[in-house]
């Protein structure tokens, strides 16, 4: 017997406040709609309210990911949240999570992995449930990015946004085939060598202020194009799949240039393509949770198909999961 974690469901929650393009051009911020579109695909952004903590975001995600799985807070024995901007430094953004649902049993732990930690965390609850170490778990991936943000950085402010997205993973038979449903592999990997490409210039050890973005925009997108593509390549030939095989694409919401390019490498067309970033903007580890419950909610995705999920994000990290929905 083979040990799967099926993906049962899956929700998001995006804060009520909505910054446009034409918001941050009317701010004085020397840009406009146009600019900022042709070049990343973005839109607008959610931004959480003064007093909402990204554990009020990923609770509220989770609150809908249970309801949709059809699934208890009693049930659940694990809860992993991916995200950079946790409530205090500690204790673990998870842990205050779990108290809000009123979950009593099990064990809760953040990952930092900065846009891919929902890969991260994706992987390190399959892991616990193929080793017996849960049964089900909570995946979420929340952020509240406008707090790192230099909001005065034409180079960064209009990229990033708000929001969590969450899924339910549950322990089930499988028989060890592609055609089992549930995550197939994850992949995961890191390049500290690029530290200095993406990075918040603060932190508790080292200046004591929470600090802003910074980015290497230009190196960013030329290693997200190589890894990203690499990433896909290595989930495709662990499991001896064509990339023809692949239903969706439910990829990190960096810039759509990006995902345009991974899309035509899949041979994979517009509409088999899951897009949020122009509603969304990046929301780092929150995207790929979001992206899969707004096509899931239309009911573009359906039982059975194979979804690609990767994502790249600072560090350098990066990673791939291939699931069976």
């Amino acid at each position: 017997m083979t040990v799967r974690s099926v993906i049962l469901g899956c929700g998001g929650y995006l804060p009520d406040q909505i910054v446009t393009n034409d918001d941050l051009a009317a701010r004085g911020l020397d840009t406009s709609d146009e600019w900022i579109f042709q070049r990343t695909g973005i839109r607008q952004r959610h931004v959480a309210a003064e007093g909402e903590f990204t554990s009020d975001l990923a609770t509220k995600a989770a609150q809908a990911a249970l309801a949709n799985a059809g699934v208890s807070a009693d049930d659940v024995d694990m809860i992993v949240i991916g995200t950079t901007t946790p409530d205090n430094v500690f204790p673990s953004t998870a842990a205050r999570v779990q108290a809000k649902l009123g979950v009593k049993r099990g064990f809760a732990f953040d990952v930092q992995a900065v846009c891919s930690g929902f890969v991260f965390a994706l992987a390190a609850a399959d892991n616990a449930i193929r080793l017996g170490q849960a049964k089900t778990a909570l995946v979420i991936g929340a952020e509240t990015l406008s707090r790192l943000i230099d909001w005065k950085d034409r180079s960064t402010c209009f990229l990033f946004g708000d929001g969590a997205g969450a899924v339910v993973l549950q322990a089930a038979e499988g028989t060890g085939e592609t055609s089992d449903r549930g995550i197939l592999s994850t992949h995961l990997h890191t390049d500290g060598h690029q530290y200095d490409r993406l990075y918040v210039n603060g932190g508790p050890g080292s200046t004591g202020t929470s600090g802003f973005i910074h980015m290497d925009g230009k190196e960013v997108f030329r290693h997200a194009v190589t890894r990203l593509s690499q990433v896909v390549d290595e989930a495709l030939e662990a499991n001896n799949l064509p990339p023809e095989a692949v239903d969706f694409l439910v990829p990190h919401q960096a810039n759509q240039r990006i995902i345009d390019g991974i899309a035509k490498k899949l041979h994979l067309p517009a509409e088999r393509v899951v897009m949020t970033i122009a509603k969304h903007a990046n929301t780092s580890a929150a995207s790929i949770p979001l992206a899969l419950t707004a096509a899931v909610s239309d009911g573009r995705i359906a039982r059975g198909q194979l979804l690609m999920f990767n994502a790249m994000g600072g560090g350098f990290t990066w990673g791939s999961a291939l699931v069976r929905w």
